[in-house]
């Protein structure tokens, strides 16, 4: 049987998505966060009245009425002739065994648990393995102390007389655990929990690596194994005694139940290794990365929490290994109330997580209440890296809750770099007023280097921090850019160097005034001697300023900002010089020299360009 697999990156995790290729299939899982496993029809949904095929949709026998009555004497019936029914080697036929399971599902159903005990001796190997499955996925629906001693002693029972697959048992039931926590949350109900694991396992599935349609069909098949969890946790809620109480369990119910798991992993003992306990953690945290973001605030200090809490307690104590990496993904995915109870365990258990990786996960991704968890309660400091890489990619979100929380100078002007680099200029005008004077004018030849090393061929940034006078001083900013442009350093990008010596540089300037001066002749020898029938002597003075300078004041208006660049303010240097017999060569002076063009232009012209 071939098998291909599907993996994706995250929270420092690896996620694979494991499938066998074979058309008839039914789910059984190894771990729902590293495996989710495809195999034959023997899966876990055999032997209890959730039906699982590719005929048809997931049934559940919700006829509560009759149900228990038939099954009970369809069981005796059985009981009857088992000799028959097991034939001579005790192994039954698939039929057979899924038969049974429903059988042994109804016994529980209906506490009968004597009924439940004689179909134990009916079982194979493979149907006793189905029905500690289904024993224990009933731990997380008990109310009562009765329930407890009957639950149990079926458990041990059954193991008793040779049941085995301890694994596939505690796999299934801590993702059922997980989606039961799951329904107990105010905002969720079993419907809208499939729908929202169904759309964040998209999402999630998207933003990884591999095939799509690989990436489509475990989308597809992870959804029929929470339909699973959830058409099992509906069908307990209507048993009797049950309806309505799926939600509602209280602290004394939730004991119970964690006793009989804590009794079930006693019985298994050394059956069930650490990397089992390490997938049953991965099982029970999965459903809860999925949808946890959907819970009400403080879900996780609640009572509905409880029961999760105290199972993944037991699974660490068992020596599952991976609460960082589960509390990096959810962290990634910014599963806030997962995140919150994943830092208990570790505190109470005394293991270390990394609260400052699990921020630059939570900040990549722009979740913002998980970034405050991580800050808050799991003192998470590094700011650094995360305001960087949100400054570089323009997430205007996340830094602005990094500037709110509070940042160093060296960590703002770090991250003005990051942000001019990737030409990411509102992040940019936003930071630039944040940081300190002395900074900026300490570092600004390293600044405006780094960002043209950086830059990925776009030199937007750098020029935003020049128009802006990014030092606040017009010579000192006009005067660093000239010290780049001449510079021998290799270090200076090629480009920045090109890009300065053409627009920012001392030559710059004195080009643009050479410019101007060949403008200012080339339209004297059309006056003079231009051969149009139309003579530009005659226009008025405001049209002749127009025809000579419009392009250039143009030119000015659509570079904006508060400084103009060296070639561009040589040559309205000289068309002052021309036009009013001023020489305003001073730096500071760039708004003057455009007023007293505008001045020489017709107002009309003005007003569009004033406006860009």
């Amino acid at each position: 049987m071939k098998k291909e697999m599907v993996s994706y990156e995250g929270g420092g995790a690896l996620m694979g998505v494991e499938m066998e290729t074979e058309e008839n299939f039914s789910i059984e899982s190894r771990s729902p966060i590293n495996e989710i496993q495809i195999q034959p029809q023997d899966d876990f949904t055999e032997g209890t009245n959730l039906v699982f095929s590719t005929q048809g949709p997931l049934v559940i026998n919700t006829n509560n009425n009759n149900t228990g009555c038939c099954s009970c004497n369809k069981a005796r019936k059985l009981l009857k002739s088992r000799d028959s029914f097991l034939g001579h080697d005790k192994k039954l036929t698939r039929h057979d065994r899924i038969e049974l399971g429903r059988l042994f599902q109804a016994a529980i159903s209906s506490y009968d648990w004597e009924l439940a005990h004689s179909l134990i001796l009916v079982a194979d190997p493979q149907a006793l393995n189905d029905a500690l499955c289904i024993t224990l996925d009933s731990i997380w629906f008990l109310t009562t102390q009765q329930e407890l001693y009957g639950i149990t002693g079926l458990i041990s029972n059954i193991i008793a007389n040779g049941a085995y697959d301890f694994t596939r048992a505690a796999l299934r039931t801590s993702f059922l655990a997980s989606c039961v926590s799951a329904c107990h949350s105010q905002t969720m109900t079993p419907a809208d929990t499939v729908t929202v694991m169904a759309q964040r396992l998209h999402e999630r599935l998207q933003e990884c690596n591999g095939d799509e349609v690989l990436k489509a069909e475990a989308g597809a098949k992870f959804q029929k194994f929470s339909e699973w969890a959830l058409k099992c946790i509906d069908c307990h809620s209507r048993c009797p005694g049950n309806k309505d109480r799926v939600g509602q369990s209280s602290a004394v119910e939730i004991q119970l139940q964690l006793s009989a798991f804590k009794i079930f992993l006693d019985l298994a003992g050394n059956q069930l290794t650490g990397k089992d306990f390490t997938e049953a953690f991965d099982a029970a945290c999965f459903p809860l990365t999925l949808f946890s973001s959907s819970f009400d605030p403080s879900w996780a200090s609640g009572i509905s929490a409880t029961a999760i809490q105290g199972l993944l307690d037991m699974l660490v104590e068992g020596g599952a290994d991976n609460v960082n990496q589960c509390f990096l993904e959810a962290s990634r995915f910014g599963s806030t109330e997962l995140v919150r109870i994943l830092l208990q365990i570790a505190q109470r258990n005394s293991l270390d997580v990394d609260v400052d990786l699990a921020l630059g996960f939570a900040s990549h991704y722009c979740k913002i209440g998980t970034m405050e968890c991580l800050v808050e309660e799991g003192n998470a400091i590094a700011f650094l890296g995360p305001l960087m890489r949100a400054a570089e990619r323009g997430c205007m979100q996340v830094v602005d809750w990094f500037m709110k929380r509070g940042c160093r100078e060296m960590e703002l002007c770090l991250a003005l770099t990051a942000a001019t680099s990737s030409s990411q200029v509102d992040v940019a005008a936003y930071l630039l007023p944040h940081v300190p004077h002395h900074v900026l004018e300490a570092l600004s030849i390293e600044i405006l280097k780094a960002a043209g090393e950086r830059s990925g061929g776009s030199l937007d940034g750098v020029a935003f921090l020049l128009h802006s006078d990014f030092l606040r001083d017009p010579a000192a900013t006009y005067a660093v850019a000239d010290v780049i442009a001449r510079s021998d350093d290799e270090a200076v990008a090629p480009a920045l160097k090109g890009f300065l010596q053409e627009h920012w540089s001392e030559a710059a300037f004195l080009d643009g005034l050479r410019q101007g001066q060949e403008n200012y002749m080339n339209i004297v020898r059309i006056l003079k001697w231009g051969g149009s029938p139309i003579s530009l002597r005659d226009l008025p003075a405001p049209l002749r300023v127009t025809i000579a300078y419009l392009p250039l004041y143009r030119e000015c208006v659509k570079a904006g900002g508060c400084l103009l660049p060296q070639r561009l303010r040589g040559q309205l240097v000289e068309a002052v010089r021309r036009l009013d017999g001023r020489v305003l060569k001073e730096v500071s002076q760039g708004k003057e020299l455009l007023a007293v063009l505008e001045h020489h232009l017709p107002p009309f012209l003005l007003q569009p360009f004033g406006d860009t």
